[in-house]
């Protein structure tokens, strides 16, 4: 494994295991909200602490960019960015649902060179190095075969801070509930791209993410042979944060499917 990338696994069973321990007593959690339906908690804190503190001591002139400090001052002069989610799915956590995973991304030069997504509840940790394939506990991970998007299973978020597009997000649910197998929104996209990367999704779409969210997740996906852009089918979706995935010939179906439903503001 890439030097780099045993690092930034390092730091990710670290946090996971932060959060393992607290998942065990969820009554003494406190909890704040940073706005309507975005919560924090002091596990998001202390798994962010601990990654920050392993990837500091292994570089530490590389930049940071993390869903709870916000960009740190150390990106100055350097070409390198951590791109770090310490627990991505924070609501799910909170309720005891199972579905959360942390989230830490390398990038070059605004590109992503180094990815892990960590499942702290099921131990499963997916890694991808640019150039290098994709991985799922070190097995080698591809998109799934599926063609026609009839056959698919699709995995999608809903806005639960902004609503200005609800009604383009449910035009496009209708439509792709009568033209797919499934969908499912289990509320962190982090792993939602990871499992597209290893064929449980055959494609993810969602609109007004944030870079922590989707930058290690896209990387394993396009390592696993899948496509990524954004609602343009550019690749600006680091920026925009509105991302659509799968496989090759599920990507151009679903792209197709949703585009015709977006304002010119998404489109943007």
């Amino acid at each position: 494994m890439n030097p780099t990338l045993n690092i930034a696994v390092k730091a990710a069973r670290k946090a996971g295991s932060i959060i393992n321990r607290a998942s065990l007593d969820l009554d003494l959690l406190k909890v704040t909200t940073k706005q309507p339906n975005d919560f924090v908690t002091e596990v998001d804190k202390a798994a962010e602490a601990a990654i920050i503190q392993v990837l500091k001591d292994a570089y530490p002139d590389y930049g940071i960019l993390a869903e709870e400090s916000g960009l740190t001052d150390s990106a100055k002069g350097s070409e390198f960015q951590w791109i770090i989610d310490p627990l991505d799915g924070t609501t799910n956590f909170i309720h005891g649902m199972p579905q959360y995973a942390v989230s830490i991304a390398l990038a070059q030069k605004g590109v992503v060179t180094q990815a892990v997504v960590y499942d702290p509840n099921r131990n499963e940790l997916f890694t991808a190095s640019k150039g290098g394939g994709a991985f799922l506990n070190d097995r080698r991970i591809r998109v799934s075969k599926r063609v026609r998007l009839q056959d698919t299973l699709i995995g999608t978020g809903f806005p639960y801070r902004v609503f200005d597009h609800a009604d383009a997000y449910l035009a496009i649910f209708k439509e792709l509930m009568k033209k797919t197998s499934g969908l499912r929104r289990p509320g962190a996209a982090s792993l939602d791209l990871a499992y597209v990367a290893c064929g449980r999704y055959d494609g993810f779409y969602e609109f007004g993410l944030a870079p922590w969210d989707i930058a290690a997740g896209t990387l394993l996906i396009s390592e696993a042979g899948g496509l990524v852009s954004d609602l343009a089918g550019e690749s600006d979706y680091l920026r925009t944060g509105n991302i659509v995935a799968g496989t090759p010939k599920i990507f151009s179906q679903l792209l197709q499917t949703i585009t015709p439903h977006l304002g010119e503001n998404l489109k943007a």
